[in-house]
């Protein structure tokens, strides 16, 4: 399985997700504010008006779901937009472009997105992992809780297969001497890893790679590879161990620890459920509508 392939997965499930119906927010934004009551449309008996379609507006679920997330992202970019570069976010949304490729503009449509609402939800994660680390430390004793189970960061080679025979026949080509590079270009099904050998990196609280995927992984020397197939969710792993680095010291590990417990806590919806909070009440955020309160 490809961090890559699945990190990129992970990533829909943004911990803010924005609305895609930009259309809708402009006229809940702006309607308030005409002091004329324009028509929206119109049929045979008659036409929809401003007035009365945000009232219409006001009594679903959903629009009271994306004034939250307008004031989610202002009050988060208020405090911490200067924190987020356009590069940043720009980097990201490529990426997006380039693993999807043509299907990408499939991949916006099913998950709800245009491309511009994309990229607000890409800025929303990045300041929200801003807000977290601004609004929450870790202790001594959580990195020392942390530290029982660390493990330094791994860079391995592999090959996915979708079915066992393939997988088996790639260990028995590298038992023949055959270059693991070329063979993760030729028999891998990870397209976002072939091309550059099957090389991936990762620690072992990743949350996009099966258990078994690193559990084989970490227990590998370096050069070593796996001589049975690595069962996982999208079929075959055959993986061969690059670098694997010493555990060292706690006090050398402590920026590597604090990192770990951040990514742990950003995945924990109380957690950021709380820091979104604590920046609305920073940001004196208040609903001056009875009805969307």
């Amino acid at each position: 399985m490809s961090e890559e392939t699945e990190s990129m997965k992970k990533k829909t499930r943004l911990k803010v997700l924005l609305a895609s119906t930009a259309t809708a927010l402009l006229l809940l934004s702006g309607c308030q504010s005409n002091q004329t009551d324009q028509t929206v449309a119109t049929y045979s008996g008659g036409k929809v008006t401003e007035s009365s379609f945000y009232k219409e507006l006001k009594q679903s679920p959903t629009t009271k779901t994306m004034l939250a997330n307008m004031l989610i992202y202002r009050a988060l970019n208020h405090a911490y937009g200067k924190s987020v570069s356009t590069k940043t976010v720009n980097d990201a949304y490529d990426s997006y472009k380039q693993q999807y490729g043509e299907n990408f503009d499939a991949f916006l449509s099913q998950n709800g997105f245009s491309r511009s609402s994309f990229k607000e939800s890409l800025r929303t994660n990045f300041l929200s992992e801003v807000a977290l680390k601004k609004l929450k430390k870790v202790s001594e004793s959580q990195l020392k809780a942390a530290w029982k189970t660390y493990q330094p960061k791994v860079t391995v080679q592999h090959i996915l297969t979708s079915d066992e025979d393939t997988a088996k026949q790639v260990i028995s080509d590298l038992a023949a001497g055959k270059d693991f590079a070329m063979l993760a270009k030729t028999d891998s099904i990870d397209t976002a890893t072939k091309d550059n050998g099957g090389k991936i990196s990762f620690e072992l609280n990743n949350k996009t790679l099966d258990a078994t995927f690193k559990d084989a992984a970490y227990k590998l020397k370096n050069g070593d590879y796996t001589q049975t197939p690595v069962k996982v969710t999208d079929g075959y792993e055959v993986i061969k161990m690059i670098n694997h680095p010493a555990k060292g010291t706690f006090t050398s590990s402590k920026k590597a620890l604090t990192a770990s417990v951040y990514a742990k806590w950003s995945r924990d919806s109380s957690i950021m459920q709380r820091v979104i909070s604590q920046v609305l009440k920073n940001q004196h955020v208040t609903i001056k509508d009875k009805d969307l309160a």
